[in-house]
């Protein structure tokens, strides 16, 4: 291992365990204390991003049930390096917030096919025009609302009451403080130096506060407990029959990404308690293909991974930077492992030696503990690793995820429908419900 990649592997290592989250967080209570200051969440919202319009949906409970000082910021997200396909996302935020939408019974464009997006710049100028007033929270709320219930009239309304060119300043403005707190994206929450993204990390967010004693009534609010329980599912006890007509589940992986191993487990749960083929598809991580990972980016990912990871119950923290040959080694053996009808506990074997034991798969040791604990013949695993025939095949997996409109790991897609990120399992599961109902009652 390089001596960059060992540098980089022990900060993550750092970063990444428990400790060194509860320690920053017992240093910014201090903090707090120290100062006098209140509970303060920072909420970083734009108008034309869905996930922010559906957090938008919580920050009143959140107010009414936390004793906090709830600050939010007319932002936008970064572009460029941290976004590498912005088109692609825009187009995939929208199809997935509809699924959200419906699961957590928020209206989403139920008065247009589309948003009115001719009247983004006049809405945009009216709320920066709002910003210093006490209501400027129920403003912003207000015309996220009608902008993603596709209002057009109501927009056409409200887009001429702004100052013009109000908006620009606004927006540089909560961008730089977003950056100098350390984040890049919209739809985010910032508490006590933790960042937490739209409604799928609010419960992060719900439960610091609870163990801080700033519930104003020990509860978590009617409408952020319902958030929680919908986002909780129970797989069938054996596979439902109309399963059996359904497409193979496809995943798209990568070896050099955290979040690809964490589904891993529950993906395998879901597709056995489903009967489901599963075609697991792994392709070179972004740096390996051209696209950039800043360093704020990459500070968030990993202190989010580790979250995640603690509350999925996965062994994780200390890692081996696999990018590079390490990367390129796993693919040739999991198509040799694949062959061998091992390429389950590769992935695996793999994904625990690299995220949770810091085992360097770029050298023969470190791939022969991989190998020898998934039962592979390591002059077999010599001899794949020799070889270049991965490159087509992994280059072919790269193709259909990005056709399939994603761009990045791990993607779910099952026929038609495509599942970004580790998160969406429980959207998953719905739509496979939804394809398996035969209106006889609750799966079992």
């Amino acid at each position: 291992m390089s001596i960059k990649r060992k540098a980089r592997s022990h900060f993550l290592n750092v970063l990444l365990s428990p400790g060194s989250r509860r320690v920053q967080r017992s240093a910014s209570e201090m903090r707090r204390k120290l100062t006098g200051s209140a509970h303060v969440v920072s909420a970083f919202l734009q108008l034309d991003d869905p996930y922010s319009y559906l957090l938008a949906y919580y920050l009143p409970e959140l107010q009414a049930h936390y004793d906090i000082e709830l600050r939010v910021y007319l932002s936008q997200a970064l572009g460029d390096e941290y976004q590498p396909a912005p088109d692609m996302l825009a187009e995939y935020a929208a199809v997935d917030a509809r699924r959200l939408a419906r699961e957590l019974g928020i209206p989403f464009l139920d008065r247009g096919t589309a948003p009115p997006v001719e009247h983004r710049r006049g809405l945009l100028d009216e709320l920066a025009s709002q910003v210093h007033s006490p209501d400027f929270v129920e403003e912003f709320r207000d015309v996220l609302t009608l902008y993603w219930r596709g209002d057009n009239e109501a927009a056409a309304r409200r887009s001429d009451t702004g100052v013009a060119g109000a908006a620009d300043l606004e927006i540089e403005a909560s961008q730089e403080l977003q950056s100098r707190l350390g984040h890049y994206n919209s739809a985010m929450l910032h508490y006590g130096g933790e960042w937490f993204w739209g409604v799928d990390r609010l419960h992060f967010l719900a439960d610091r506060l609870n163990d801080l004693g700033v519930s104003k009534d020990g509860s978590n609010g009617a409408r952020l407990a319902a958030l929680r329980q919908a986002t909780q599912v129970a797989l069938p006890v054996r596979p439902p029959a109309a399963a059996k007509e359904l497409p193979p589940l496809e995943l798209f992986v990568s070896f050099r990404s955290p979040y690809s191993y964490l589904a891993l487990r529950r993906t395998f749960e879901i597709a056995d308690a489903f009967g489901l083929e599963l075609r697991v598809r792994p392709v070179l991580p972004m740096v390996m293909r051209g696209m950039q990972v800043p360093y704020k980016k990459l500070l968030y990912i990993a202190r989010d991974t580790s979250r995640e990871a603690e509350r999925l119950g996965v062994p994780y923290g200390k890692i081996a930077d696999p990018v590079g040959a390490g990367v390129e080694r796993c693919l040739a053996v999991f198509l040799y492992a694949e062959s061998e009808r091992k390429g389950r506990e590769f992935l695996l074997n793999a994904g625990t030696a690299i995220w949770s034991e810091a085992v360097d798969v770029a050298t023969d040791k470190g791939m022969r503990k991989v190998t020898g604990r998934t039962g592979l013949f390591w002059p077999d695993v010599l001899s794949a690793m020799e070889s270049e025939d991965w490159r087509t095949p992994i280059e072919a997996n790269r193709e259909a995820m990005m056709q399939s409109g994603s761009w990045g790991v791990p993607t779910l897609r099952l026929g038609d429908e495509v599942f970004w990120g580790q998160d969406r399992d429980w959207l998953l599961v719905r739509h496979i419900e939804e394809l398996c109902d035969s209106g006889d009652g609750i799966l079992v």
